[in-house]
């Protein structure tokens, strides 16, 4: 009886461990099959461990699952194609739009070097050395419609007398005033250079002209009748208003002195009013604009640029015009 139950039992033994030897083929056989179809795909490096039963007596084995990495592609379309989109080119979209200005910038490089007028570089190149053409084109560099139009606006204002050369400037002069004393003050001309003969002679028949007015009581406010009247109709002059009127006169004035591109004046206003100096400055304007340059006029002030007080030698740049 005992016999029989060793041998029953070594039966049992023999019967498992077959069992167990069948299992381990399946279990090798299982992970061969999986990873045969995945030896053309790019494989994830993460490995999913899953428990499933391989026999009737309830051992759980584990087993391996290859996950591939195309399994982005799939899910991609499965989302519409969201995952391909966010992968894009790999850069920030703040990198995008970088690149995208940097590649605008080089085709308008490319354009103006291949397409810009040569006329207009000619012109581009001359305001580089000539103050009075860079201010006639003004911010119109670079873009030669512009400048086409500021040239020919030019030749408008110049007329007939285009060709003629220009001895003005056209650029402002620059007002100011330092402690100017109406009766006992000198005024300013800085030019700029040092001006010729002629030039003396034309600043100082202005300025001579402009005293002879004064003297004779023209810079006299109290009496603008016609300054507001309307010209639509024929105005009316009051000229015994005028005769009563308090005359005004402009008391005195010195010779003009040069000193290099300085020159200045002593006045003496008198009874004519500040008008006079409106008067003087419009006169000035037109002058340095069409005939000769004044960079700066200064009312007031004991002492401009290098003047020597004393210093009348015209070998040293010294010149005047007698009033």
């Amino acid at each position: 009886m005992a016999g029989d139950f060793i041998l029953n039992f070594e039966l049992c033994c023999l019967q498992k461990h077959r069992i167990e030897s069948k299992e381990t083929e399946m279990y090798k056989s299982n992970i061969l099959s999986l990873s045969l179809p995945c030896l053309n795909l790019v494989f994830s490096p993460f490995l999913v461990s899953q428990r499933q039963p391989f026999s009737l007596h309830k051992r759980n084995l584990p087993s391996l699952l290859a996950v591939s990495a195309n399994s982005d592609n799939v899910a991609g379309k499965n989302d519409g194609g969201m995952s391909e989109a966010k992968k894009g080119s790999g850069t920030t979209a703040r990198g995008r739009r970088l690149l995208k200005v940097r590649e605008e910038k080089r085709k308008r490089d490319y354009d103006r070097l291949h397409d810009y007028p040569s006329w207009a570089k000619v012109l581009e190149n001359a305001c580089k050395d000539d103050e009075e053409l860079r201010a006639v084109l003004g911010d119109s560099i670079g873009n030669p419609e512009l400048m086409r139009k500021k040239v020919e606006e030019r030749v408008r204002k110049k007329g007939k007398d285009f060709q003629k050369q220009k001895t003005g400037s056209v650029l402002s002069f620059k007002v100011s005033f330092r402690d100017f004393n109406p009766v006992d003050s000198f005024i300013w001309f800085e030019l700029y250079g040092s001006p010729s003969d002629r030039d003396v002679d034309l600043i100082g028949s202005v300025i001579q002209a402009w005293y002879v007015m004064g003297r004779l009581g023209a810079f006299n406010t109290s009496n603008l009748q016609l300054a507001n009247s309307s010209m639509e109709y024929d105005p009316l002059y009051d000229a015994e208003k005028g005769f009563k009127v308090m005359p005004s006169s402009f008391h005195d004035i010195s010779d003009i002195e040069f000193q290099d591109n300085w020159g200045r004046v002593w006045v003496d206003l008198g009874t004519s009013d500040i008008f006079a100096l409106d008067v003087l400055l419009n006169s000035l304007t037109v002058m340095s604009s069409e005939y000769l340059g004044i960079q700066q006029v200064v009312f007031g002030g004991k002492r401009m640029g290098d003047w020597e007080e004393g210093m009348t030698n015209p070998d040293f740049g010294y010149k005047y015009f007698k009033i």
